[in-house]
């Protein structure tokens, strides 16, 4: 039935979702005193073919759902009512990330995202409009329901003004929403499918008799069952990949040229770098290397010209195709393809040349033949291989077998190999990264000495040498100032993320949250949505370095649990705690992070069984700052590339 676009119910829906600074931007001939771009797009835009939010294509929705289109109806309030539940796609890649991407290089920021509930690979009972929510039934699920979890877990709930008992009573549940970090409505739906054939709130009948019969609030089987069974096959990934390139309209020629005049030295003295994305625009440790290594360019005076593949890749590209965005000293002068790209530098090649080098930090998302041609469009013949990761080992590049397993990078033809899901692709690696070594004379940088290692005892390429250049080096300051009474203080730092460990401490938290002997922080940039504990918004940039070690001397923290499943290159983080004062405690599989806390810096258990023993007999106190008595440190950062240009010939 078609739904009227003057219905209060679909403007009250389709608010949740409306990026109205994102509207207002992109439109911006709609923009007038009184405009209400939430009524626009319900009334008129989205029949003008006009997006409501970044991540939402009105025309593919409708092109890909001819019912939805046939009978008139909204796609936005659909796809919020009933298309996301029945696992409808939004866009032929699945997801609405090219649209981010083809806006934001438009100039256009969004204010926020709203980020719609991703489909569950487990195929579950579809379950129908549920019955009228009784008081009984409210009284019940308020004992236990988390609101602020909720909101936290569902920014759209709390940007729309909803109840979030009554959101999901009425539509959360049947959307996969969770009432609290301890109960999955999905797991409980999977592993009794008797309760959505019986249109029942999943948490209702847990609480009334689902806890009594033994049933589980959520499975048992731990985050690494999660991983494995909702992770994507890397051939599903890459086409993926190869769908959302293709959205990204290539500039001409003529604007990279026009572009390319507002250099430093029109190109004379260059640095050309390579990485998986826009450093400027995404926040991690490679990116915060590339923001340092093009400040260092500036003080020299020279051109960084960096670039990067429209979309993410998870592998290096081979026969696929895909346009490169291209940065000038931090600006962003578009997309354009590889081959505007060689003429283009070629044609500036053939100016007076100065002082040029090379470095490449990332080649995800890269195909070599064309690094190997614009490097030769300017002459480069040599340059340095930076260890970030071990993409060059393999196309799992943190060497996690199927996401969740240290590896180690064994033989390629090793069993291990063969169970894995990078194991058909590592083979394109491997042969990959030994043409572009072949290609180009190298000099492989690490960050640190266990992953220089572990690189030159799992592979050979012909390189011309090997350098270990750490990010930052600890220069003792003074000792830190007397501990406070309380609880150990005990925190997770930096993005909530599987690979680094974050369900560990999760986990951890959960079990313990109780405990009066501890209390648990998060210190990161954003909040963790299936968490409620003390947060502290912390954000590390060029501009700002040490904002992270400085809330670790100030919160006083005794102990940072540090458990990544990978092996760290190097870890930022790892340095950033111990400069704060505070005991790091790692698993023995950590990389470089293992290396450093052994120098005393805090603690390697043998696995995660002995994390939890230490914690639940007490031992772990043994760490506070008032037994350790720690010493504070300046970080002090290296230049990366520019620090090793006196080796780059001239």
């Amino acid at each position: 039935m078609a739904v009227s676009a003057l219905d209060d119910e679909v403007l009250r829906v389709v608010s949740a979702a409306v990026d109205v600074a994102f509207y207002r931007a992109v439109y911006p001939e709609l923009d007038a005193p009184g405009f209400d771009p939430v009524r626009h797009y319900v009334e008129k835009g989205w029949r003008d073919g006009r997006d409501p939010a970044p991540w939402f294509s009105v025309r593919d929705y409708l092109a890909m759902h001819p019912d939805v289109a046939s009978a008139e109806q909204e796609p936005l309030y659909h796809y919020l009512t009933e298309g996301r539940r029945e696992g409808r796609k939004l866009t032929p890649s699945e997801h609405g990330e090219g649209y981010l991407r083809r806006y934001s290089d438009r100039g256009v920021t969004p204010a926020w995202r709203f980020e719609p509930r991703v489909t569950p690979r487990v195929a579950r009972p579809v379950v129908s409009a549920p019955k009228a929510v009784s008081d009984e039934d409210r009284a019940l699920v308020a004992t236990e329901f988390n609101a602020d979890f909720y909101n936290t877990a569902y920014p759209d709930v709390a940007a729309a003004g909803f109840e979030p008992l009554n959101h999901f009573l009425v539509t959360g549940w049947l959307e996969g929403r969770d009432p609290n970090p301890r109960f999955s409505v999905r797991d409980y739906l999977e592993t009794y499918p008797d309760i959505g054939l019986a249109r029942i709130n999943p948490f209702v009948h847990y609480l009334r008799t689902g806890r009594a019969e033994g049933r589980m609030p959520r499975n048992q089987l731990g985050f690494r069952f999660e991983i494995l069974s909702h992770g994507k096959p890397v051939a599903e990934r890459i086409a993926e990949a190869q769908a959302a390139s293709e959205e990204f309209a290539a500039r001409p020629v003529e604007d990279l040229a026009s572009g390319l005049a507002s250099s430093r030295t029109g190109l004379k003295d260059l640095h050309l770098t390579f990485s998986h994305d826009d450093y400027t625009a995404n926040l991690g440790g490679l990116q915060l290397c590339l923001q340092r290594e093009d400040a260092r360019v500036a003080e020299l005076g020279r051109d960084h010209l960096h670039l990067y593949p429209a979309r993410h890749w998870p592998v290096l590209r081979t026969l696929e195709a895909a346009p490169l965005g291209v940065l000038l000293n931090g600006q962003h002068l578009g997309f354009f393809s590889v081959d505007d790209i060689v003429g283009a530098f070629g044609a500036a090649a053939d100016e007076s040349r100065g002082a040029r080098s090379l470095a490449l930090h990332s080649l995800l998302g890269h195909k070599v033949d064309e690094v190997l041609a614009i490097c030769g469009a300017l002459g480069l013949t040599e340059g340095f291989f930076w260890l970030h990761d071990f993409a060059s080992l393999c196309a799992g590049y943190h060497l996690l077998r199927n996401d969740v397993q240290d590896c180690a990078a064994p033989p390629p033809d090793s069993a291990a190999c063969r169970v894995c899901a990078y194991g058909p692709w590592r083979g394109r690696h491997l042969e990959e990264h030994e043409r572009l070594f072949r290609g180009l004379r190298l000099t492989v940088v690490s960050p640190s000495e266990p992953t220089l290692k572990l690189w030159r005892d799992s592979w050979t390429f012909p390189h011309v040498d090997e350098l270990i250049l750490p990010h930052a080096t600890l220069l003792e300051r003074a000792p830190a100032a007397a501990a406070p009474e309380g609880p150990l203080r005990v925190a997770y730092i930096g993005f909530p993320a599987a690979h680094k460990g974050w369900p560990v401490f999760r986990d951890l938290v959960q079990r313990l949250e109780a405990d009066e002997r501890y209390r648990f922080l998060h210190l990161g940039s954003r909040r963790a949505a299936d968490l409620v504990t003390e947060f502290h918004a912390v954000d590390v940039t060029d501009a700002n370095p040490r904002a992270m070690q400085e809330a670790i001397e100030t919160l006083a923290l005794d102990v940072v649990i540090m458990w990544p499943l990978c092996r760290e290159t190097f870890s930022f983080t790892a340095y950033e705690a111990i400069a704060g004062g505070a005991a790091v405690v790692t698993g023995p599989d950590s990389g470089n992070i293992a290396a450093v806390v052994q120098r005393g810096h805090g603690r390697v258990m043998p696995d995660e069984a002995a994390l939890a023993l230490a914690f639940e007999d007490g031992s772990i106190a043994d760490l506070s700052r008032a037994s350790r008595r720690p010493m504070l440190y300046d970080l002090a950062f290296s230049g990366l590339t520019v620090d090793l240009l006196s080796a780059v010939a001239k």
